[in-house]
């Protein structure tokens, strides 16, 4: 049974992120944001101006009172030891933000919006310093642990793509409608009422490995080799599309959240730790085995459009509405998942499994 966190807003929540002292932001429509602490006491609000839906929040990984808030267009910093009028107001996105990403060190945030760009801020000198592009609506991007300047993203327009700040060109990309033949999964046809339209991604703290959901209900797991990813694992996951992905600070542990109303817990460990100590290695040893998972016109072979029958979840939350957001938080030793939906209040369940 979900303990509820209530009193922070009086609208639908769209958003949430935890900063590294257990501090949670939670941004919904109509500009309401709050702040509570790991057990659910409310510890601060803001109205932003002209009432745009917070879509998204992210705290520094440097500095955990600095928190980034998407709403409209703008982007605002804002001190959550006095969270007042905000600190800083950036406005280089032109259409409404979906996403926002802070890389590690602290000096690049990556902002992805409605009309498929994503503006690269340098945050010491305040200029963009990159624009990137989807050819539809940017749904999530990401920057990688341990690589500042490499991000992932993903979009409406089925595309998975890999960059670096040194180029304005993906590194590698791929198009997750492609990545089936329909010999491999007769399913695959419906895929022309369900197309896999890319909604939100999320990377292992490895850096090198990161999981995408779709509007087809399934999860896609890649592998970052060098400069380009493979496509080593796909799996149903929600019957419905899939909200969000989350992947824990555990190993290749991933929680995803569905428009079916289902949190998951999974535990993909057995299956991409195997190749966790080199990647450089075991994809020397996956080419000699077997057919590389990903070729040129970026179909995957049967041995790997199989794995998902075996991927089953840890653990399944039903949570009942359709997630908009999820996140992990520590409350006295143990972790808890964070869900949100079209209601005002914050759900949290107990993770026993971790």
């Amino acid at each position: 049974m979900a303990v509820k966190w209530t009193g922070g807003h009086s609208s639908s929540i769209l958003c949430l992120n935890v900063n590294t002292e257990g501090l949670v932001a939670s941004g919904a429509e109509r500009g309401e944001l709050a702040l509570w602490d790991g057990g659910g006491t409310l510890s601060g609000q803001l109205q932003l101006p002209k009432t745009d839906d917070v879509t998204s929040v992210v705290f520094s990984p440097r500095h955990p009172t600095r928190l980034y808030t998407s709403h409209g267009e703008t982007i605002s910093l804002l001190d959550v030891r006095s969270l007042k009028e905000p600190v800083e107001r950036f406005h280089v996105n032109e259409e409404e933000i979906n996403c926002l990403s802070v890389n590690e060190t602290d000096n690049f945030l990556a902002a992805a919006d409605d009309s498929g760009a994503i503006k690269v801020m340098d945050l010491d000198n305040k200029k963009v310093i990159r624009s990137l592009r989807h050819s539809n609506i940017c749904s999530s991007v990401a920057f990688r642990p341990q690589r500042p300047q490499s991000l992932v993203s993903c979009g409406l327009d089925m595309q998975v793509m890999l960059w670096n700040l040194q180029k304005a060109r993906p590194l590698w990309s791929a198009n997750l409608q492609e990545c089936e033949t329909e010999e491999d999964n007769p399913q695959s046809a419906g895929q022309f009422f369900n197309p896999p339209l890319a909604h939100s991604l999320s990377v292992a703290s490895c850096g090198n490995v990161f999981g995408c959901g779709a509007q087809d209900g399934k999860v896609r797991i890649f592998r970052v080799t060098g400069v380009k990813f493979e496509h080593e694992l796909e799996f149903e996951a929600h019957s419905l599309g899939v909200s969000q992905v989350l992947c824990m600070p555990e190993a290749y542990w991933l929680l995803t959240g569905g428009n079916d109303g289902k949190v998951l817990l999974w535990d993909l460990s057995s299956i991409i730790g195997k190749q966790q100590k080199s990647p450089a290695k075991s994809l020397q040893r996956r080419k000699a085995q077997a057919p590389v998972s990903t070729r040129k016109d970026g179909k995957l072979n049967k041995a790997a459009s199989n794995e998902h029958a075996r991927v089953l979840p840890k653990l399944t939350i039903e949570h009942g509405e359709k997630v908009n957001w999820i996140s992990c938080v520590e409350i006295k030793g143990s972790k808890r998942v964070l869900a949100v939906d079209q209601s005002s209040s914050v759900s949290v369940y107990p993770l026993l499994e971790l």
